[in-house]
C-alpha cells in the first residue's frame, strides 16, 4: 500500500496539488535507503529539496552609508559655485565701472571700428579663397569623372 501510496503522492506532486505535510513524507520516503528501484530517479530531486531546506542564508551585514561622504561633497560643490558666482559678478563690475567699449570722441571711435571691420573683412576674406579652390576642385573632379 506504501508503494501506491508514493506513486499517487508523486503525481499529485507534480501537477502541484500537494500539500506541506504530504510533501514532507515524499522527502521522507525518497531520503530513507529503501527507495524502489523506478523511482530511484527522483531522489535526487527530494535530496536536493532537503538540502535546499536546511540551508540558511547568512546575515548581510550593512554597509556604512556614504551620506557623509555625500554630505561633505555637496559642501564642497555648494563653496565651489559660490566662489565663481562671487567672481562673476565682481569681474562684470569691474568691467562696468572701467568704460570698455565706449569713446567719447567720434573720430577715435570711428578709427577703432575701421580696425575691427578691416579684421572682419580679412577673416571673410580667406573663407572667400577656400571656397574658391572647392570650386576648382569640382571643376577637376568633373572633368575626370564625366556625370552620365
Amino acid at each position: 500500500m506504501e508503494l501506491k501510496n508514493i506513486e499517487i503522492l508523486l503525481e499529485k506532486y507534480f501537477n502541484g496539488e500537494t500539500n506541506i505535510s504530504e510533501e514532507n513524507e515524499l522527502r521522507d520516503y525518497f531520503s530513507s535507503a529503501d527507495v524502489l528501484p523506478h523511482l530511484k530517479q527522483y531522489q535526487r530531486m527530494f535530496g536536493y529539496f532537503s538540502v535546499a531546506a536546511a540551508q540558511k542564508m547568512k546575515e548581510i551585514k550593512p554597509k556604512k552609508s556614504k551620506t557623509s561622504q555625500v554630505w561633505w561633497l555637496s559642501i564642497a560643490a555648494s563653496v565651489a559655485v559660490l566662489i565663481g558666482v562671487v567672481s562673476y559678478v565682481n569681474y562684470n563690475d569691474k568691467a562696468i565701472n572701467t568704460g570698455l567699449g565706449t569713446y567719447d570722441n567720434p573720430e577715435v571711435a570711428l578709427v577703432e571700428t575701421q580696425k575691427a571691420l578691416a579684421m572682419l573683412s580679412n577673416h571673410v576674406n580667406t573663407g572667400i579663397e577656400s571656397v574658391i579652390y572647392i570650386k576648382e576642385y569640382k571643376k577637376s573632379k568633373n572633368l575626370i569623372f564625366k556625370e552620365q
